[in-house]
């Protein structure tokens, strides 16, 4: 599953932990999340689709994923994932 952050609450935070985040406390301790970064160059395309498979999701998540989509698309440095 891919667990996106929105960006927005992120960025009212300096840094968040599992522990501050209420996205990251959903997240139990053995579950697998996937973190996408601006920087690789499939990120946004990346987040559209997830934006395609979750229709049923909130108006408000489902817009801060296609404005973090936006946002990644203007990051100044991509590169192909390492």
């Amino acid at each position: 599953m891919l667990y996106l952050l929105p960006p927005a609450r992120l960025r009212r935070n300096a840094m968040a932990t599992k522990q501050t985040s209420l996205s990251l406390k959903k997240i139990g301790d053995q579950e697998e999340i996937f973190v996408l970064r601006a920087q690789d160059a499939s990120a946004p395309r990346s987040v559209i689709l997830w934006i395609a498979d979750n229709l049923h999701a909130s108006d408000d998540k489902l817009r801060d994923a296609f404005e973090c989509a936006l946002r990644m698309r203007k990051h100044p440095k991509t590169k192909a994932a390492d």
